[in-house]
């Protein structure tokens, strides 16, 4: 089971990947295109450590959150039209693609709704997608929600702010294991996501 949901897990973060690309493409930057990266196909996605074995690990353990991530989309911020907006649409993009996905899903559950297996991958490809918004929605490099940040900010104080990417998944690991508080608020936000779907994952 644990497989299965690594799978599910692995292709939301495909599709999360792409979504930042094709933006990026459609605000200038071809760097994802000439990368090869354009594409669904799993394989040019794939990070050993934060693909596969991280999440599974955490999930071997059972860790109140998955965590992982695809190899990143090469992104050119010069190359895009306007930088400094465009760099939230492509930070905003990957979440945005997520959320679409579990609309879509819940629209399918009740055609799938006399097979309870089904139901049950779909639920879980939906709790899947949020979480992996709604955790990507958080503020700390290098996490979308700084790139969305970091285009609302002045430009000094953006450059300021940047400059704790390398310590962001250390913060990271340290709200998630060291404030409790931290993982209700990411769960209370896709709560709230699962509720304006009207899907009940228990």
């Amino acid at each position: 089971m644990s497989l299965l949901f690594l799978g599910i897990f692995f292709l939301a973060i495909v599709i999360h990947e792409y979504a930042h690309g094709i933006t990026a493409l459609w605000l200038g930057d071809k760097s994802a295109k000439y990368a090869g990266r354009l594409t669904l196909n799993p394989l040019a996605h794939i990070d050993l450590f934060g693909t596969i074995l991280l999440p599974l690990v955490l999930m071997i353990t059972r860790s109140p959150v998955i965590l992982g991530w695809a190899k990143p989309v090469p992104i050119n911020y010069w190359a895009l039209r306007n930088p400094k907006r465009d760099i939230i649409w492509v930070g905003l993009s990957g979440p945005v693609s997520n959320i679409l996905i579990a609309v879509i899903l819940a629209i399918f559950i009740k055609a799938f709704s006399f097979l309870p297996f089904m139901v049950f991958l779909l639920k879980q490809a939906i709790l899947t997608n949020l979480i992996l918004a709604v955790f990507n929605l958080i503020p700390i490099p290098p996490l979308d929600g700084s790139r969305v940040l970091y285009g609302i900010l002045p430009r000094g104080l953006a450059n300021r702010y940047t400059s704790i990417e390398p310590y962001g998944f250390l913060i990271l690991f340290a709200l998630l294991y060291l404030v409790p508080g931290f993982f209700n608020f990411i769960n209370s936000a896709v709560s709230i996501l699962l509720n304006i779907l009207k899907i009940n994952i228990y």
